[in-house]
Parts: structure tokens; C-alpha cells; sequence
């Protein structure tokens, strides 16, 4: 017990270059102390004392404004960046040396029985604001971007971006987990500049076009 609080400390050391003193991190970082309150949750929820599991996580959320349910099985060295905002679903099963930061949800889409929210596996990162929907799996060492609404399945090492969520970096090479996540590729933002582009050239062609009948007209 004692070696899993240290490592919950040190990543956010590794992760956080704001973190100043173990006292601080211990006593301010509200991201913590949701972990902590979790693995209590979820010890009495493994235990079937799940009114008490329900009660210990609500005052979780009431202190933190992180909710996680009790059910969720979360890995070593789980980092809560800021955190207000953040949502687990029940089914979520998430692994070791992952990261995510305000606002994200881990969610289901639905009423549907059993495994129904998302599986994050090892070292992966979830950044501000997005949302993972559904019983999908993020693959190991892939990124999730800012603000992304993500449905299906994401490959190991790779990035995701958009609404809803496209891949666009995979290259089997374990993508460095940074917190440069404004500056992850925008596929939609492309598509748009493309659009503007054939349109410039549509007016082009349009333009000449008239152009050609007048002097047409002329003769």
C-alpha cells in the first residue's frame, strides 16, 4: 500500500512541473486524493458493500468534483491532471502510466447491461475535454486529443483527433506522452481548408466561364 502512494506521488512529480513538495502534493492535489478515495470505494465495491462503495465515492466527487464509480478498475501510477470535471463510468478498466486532464469522460452510450465504457490500456493519454464513449478499447501508448469525441476502437501508438474521432498518427513507434497536446494535427480543420480551396477554384473556373460567353457574344 505504502509503495503504491509513492508512486501516485512521484508521477505527479514526473508529470506535473508545478508540483513543488510532497506535503503540497499530498494535501492539494485534487486529482490524489480522488485516486485515494477510489481504491477505497472499490475495495468494499469488490466486497459487495456496494452502499458504502456509492457513499465514499459521492463525497469523493463532492470534495474533488472528480466522479469515478466504484466499480472501475483503475491501474498503477494513474494520473488526474487538474481533474475537475472528470467522469468513469462503472465498466472502465483502465491501465498503468495513463494520463488525463479536465473534463474527460469515460462513458457509456447507453443503457446496454454489461461491459458497456471504455478500456484504456497502459501509458496511453486522454487530453482536455474529450469524450470516450462506449466499450471501446484506446490502445496502448495513443493519444486522444483535446476536445475529441472518440467511438471506436483506437490502435496501440496512435493519435486521435476530431468529432467524431479520426486516427492521424500511427507509425507503431510509442508516441512520447507530453503535455504539448494544443499542437496535435486538427483533420477537420483540414478538411475545411480543403473545401475553401475547391471552392476558390470553382469561382475561378466559374469566372472564366462567363467570361468566355461574353466574348462569345461579341462576335
Amino acid at each position: 500500500m505504502f509503495k503504491m502512494i509513492k508512486e501516485d506521488i512521484d508521477v505527479v512529480f514526473d508529470q506535473d512541473p508545478s508540483a513543488r513538495s510532497a506535503l503540497e502534493v499530498i494535501l492539494t492535489y485534487s486529482g490524489l486524493h480522488a485516486i485515494w478515495y477510489h481504491r477505497l470505494a472499490h475495495a468494499f465495491y469488490k466486497r459487495k458493500f456496494y452502499f458504502i462503495a456509492r457513499v465514499i465515492s459521492q463525497f469523493s466527487r463532492f470534495l474533488t468534483g472528480i466522479e469515478i464509480h466504484p466499480g472501475a478498475k483503475i491501474g498503477r501510477r494513474f494520473f488526474i491532471d487538474h481533474g475537475m470535471g472528470v467522469v468513469i463510468g462503472e465498466t472502465c478498466e483502465i491501465g498503468d502510466n495513463v494520463t488525463v486532464f479536465q473534463g474527460v469522460t469515460l462513458g457509456g452510450t447507453g443503457k446496454e447491461k454489461g461491459k458497456r465504457h471504455p478500456t484504456v490500456k497502459d501509458n496511453a493519454l486522454i487530453a482536455t475535454g474529450a469524450k470516450v464513449l462506449g466499450s471501446i478499447t484506446i490502445g496502448e501508448n495513443s493519444k486522444v486529443g483535446a476536445g475529441s469525441v472518440v467511438l471506436k476502437d483506437v490502435p496501440p501508438n496512435s493519435t486521435v483527433v476530431g468529432i467524431p474521432g479520426k486516427i492521424v498518427i500511427q507509425d507503431g513507434v510509442r508516441i512520447k506522452k507530453d503535455l504539448n497536446h494544443r499542437d496535435l494535427p486538427d483533420p477537420v480543420s483540414d478538411r475545411c481548408k480543403d473545401i475553401e480551396e475547391e471552392l476558390s477554384r470553382l469561382r475561378i473556373a466559374l469566372e472564366e466561364a462567363k467570361q468566355g460567353r461574353g466574348m462569345g457574344n461579341g462576335y
